[in-house]
């Protein structure tokens, strides 16, 4: 603005000059002058469009920085919204894991009592089989040596087969415990026993 007023003055001098004839030093003087604003309004002219292309590029790096910021958001949106999902299936998966780890738990909690019930019966089935099978065995082996009949345990069911070793010869035992009662195959055993002792 200042330039302008200048200019404007230089210009009012030099018509004045121009009007009244005045001698040529003041002519020069003001051409000088006029030198002088124009050189100014240059320069003026050079530093605003300098100052107006660094505000150009001033503008222009923060759009792109609006932009890369925008993208970065969008990308971060996108990313979030993975994240979620993510987070969604690895609880769907917590939830079925926990589940199934119940269910082993209740499993293996059911199968711990059935191996001390199993223990149980066992530590019981000992007990009795000690005191039980040596009797049994004594009596079974006593049996054998007294009637001498080797029996057939893979026979059918129903079934009495074995081979009775009498004094002279071996002859078949065959007996069917469906057709006969107990109390005759019971006879009919002791009798193969020889009473001759």
């Amino acid at each position: 603005m200042a330039a302008f007023r200048d200019m404007e003055e230089v210009s009012q001098g030099l018509l004045s000059l121009l009007g009244a004839n005045r001698a040529e030093a003041q002519q020069r003087r003001l051409l000088g002058r006029h030198e002088q604003v124009v050189e100014r309004l240059l320069e003026t002219q050079d530093s605003a469009e300098q100052r107006l292309r660094e505000i150009l590029a001033a503008e222009e790096e923060v759009a792109q920085s609006l932009l890369d910021a925008k993208e970065r958001a969008h990308r971060g949106g996108v990313e979030l919204q993975q994240l979620e999902a993510e987070l969604r299936k690895a609880g769907e998966e917590d939830t079925r894991l926990k589940a199934s780890l119940l269910q082993l738990t209740r499993e293996l909690e059911a199968l711990k009592e059935t191996e001390a019930s199993l223990e149980r019966q066992e530590r019981e089935v000992d007990e009795d089989t000690t005191v039980t099978i040596p009797s049994a065995v004594y009596v079974a082996q006593l049996y054998r040596q007294i009637s001498k009949i080797e029996w057939d345990y893979e026979c059918e069911p129903g079934m009495l087969k074995g081979i009775h070793h009498g004094p002279s010869v071996a002859q078949p035992v065959q007996l069917d415990s469906t057709q006969l009662s107990k109390k005759f195959i019971s006879d009919y055993l002791w009798n193969l026993v020889d009473t001759d002792w």
